[in-house]
């Protein structure tokens, strides 16, 4: 199963932010897309992946939100706005919860859940247009890895220094078609 990072500086890590201004929300529109992009192809939900969100912003930060799809998820973007909320508004201190089915939150930072996959045996890759083309690469490389996508403001540079990156061409692509563009390349290859 393949598993991708979105982390956001600026999105918001409680859920009252106002339904109608998601740049305000520190750009939860585009969480939104990622999420999106990541879980949903046409008609139907992509069953070999699992997404992971970092919210670093205020007012409580980080919030680690989990997704694993399931036919019970929501597509439109009102809806996936909603149940981000809803999740925001039920994180405990010290204990995840499963808000929805398949929708996890929980109080862990980048760093924190970064190792974690590492210790399960997770390869991590950083996308960034100086890294390794992916298409270079190794079916065996790509298989049941991670992928990390920053927001327009990056990556925490600590913990992510020691990770190896690669990339999707030189064209800098919005987080949403980066995560299509990655899908994509293991769709082709059966991963």
């Amino acid at each position: 199963m393949s598993e991708f990072i979105y982390f956001s500086n600026k999105a918001r890590t409680s859920g009252n932010w106002p339904d109608n201004d998601l740049m305000k929300a520190g750009r939860m529109d585009i969480v939104i897309h990622f999420i999106i992009a990541s879980l949903f192809l046409s008609h139907k939900l992509r069953e070999n992946i699992k997404l992971h969100l970092i919210f670093n912003g205020p007012p409580n930060p980080s919030m680690h939100l989990e997704f694993v799809p399931n036919d019970k998820m929501p597509i439109s973007k009102k809806d996936v706005g909603g149940l981000i909320k809803r999740m925001l508004y039920k994180c405990k201190k010290d204990k995840k919860i499963e808000v929805f089915p398949g929708c996890f939150i929980e109080k862990k930072s980048f760093g924190k859940l970064v190792r974690e996959l590492e210790e399960n045996g997770k390869k991590i890759y950083l996308l960034d247009k100086k890294g390794s083309f992916i298409r270079k690469m190794k079916d065996d490389e790509l298989k049941d890895c991670v992928f990390v996508i920053g927001d327009h403001e990056g990556l925490p540079k600590k913990e992510t220094k020691k990770f190896e990156t690669i990339s999707i061409g030189k064209i800098t692509y919005f987080a949403s078609h980066t995560v299509v563009i990655v899908n994509n390349e293991l769709d082709v290859r059966g991963l």
